[in-house]
């Protein structure tokens, strides 16, 4: 058999693994197993068929790939998921919610979580079961929050 056919059966299945991950690495790795073929096609010794493939993989990787991941993104906006997707979300305390631990229930589950360092000392040093806190960050398994300015406070009005 014509090692030609070796390298467009790794193509293919390059390609094809590339439709599960969707990363852009794979694809151009099987273009790099085309210019392989092609070589060999040619009639290209195998060390040459190597070098071409590794070459034009690379050219593909560093080139035409952060192209196409500029565009795409530009294209289809990010939906962030899993702890990223909580930020910015409200929850509210379950357990007093301090600058060293506390609890709060964030979208149906209870998280574990700590006030914001804001830099000044017991500016905010606790806050209170059943406050609705907005999520500035997830840090590991923590939820670090700060209070939610309630909207129905009226300032104050002088006579």
């Amino acid at each position: 058999m014509d090692s030609w056919l070796w390298w467009v059966g790794g193509a293919l299945l390059l390609a094809a693994i590339e439709m599960l991950s969707l990363d852009l690495v794979l694809i151009m790795l099987a273009g790099g197993a085309l210019g392989g073929a092609v070589t060999a096609a040619a009639g290209g010794e195998l060390w040459l068929q190597i070098v071409v493939a590794c070459v034009v993989s690379a050219l593909l990787l560093f080139t035409l790939r952060p192209w196409l991941l500029r565009h795409l993104r530009q294209r289809v906006p990010l939906v962030e998921t899993n702890a990223a997707a909580q930020v910015g979300r409200t929850a509210v305390v379950l357990a007093e919610v301090t600058e060293t631990g506390g609890r709060v229930k964030l979208q149906g589950e209870v998280w574990s979580a700590r006030l914001e360092d804001d830099g000044i000392p017991n500016s905010t040093p606790r806050v209170p079961v059943g406050t609705e806190v907005r999520v500035v960050r997830i840090d590991g398994a923590t939820a670090v929050v700060a209070p939610v300015a309630t909207t129905h406070e009226q300032p104050e009005r002088s006579a």
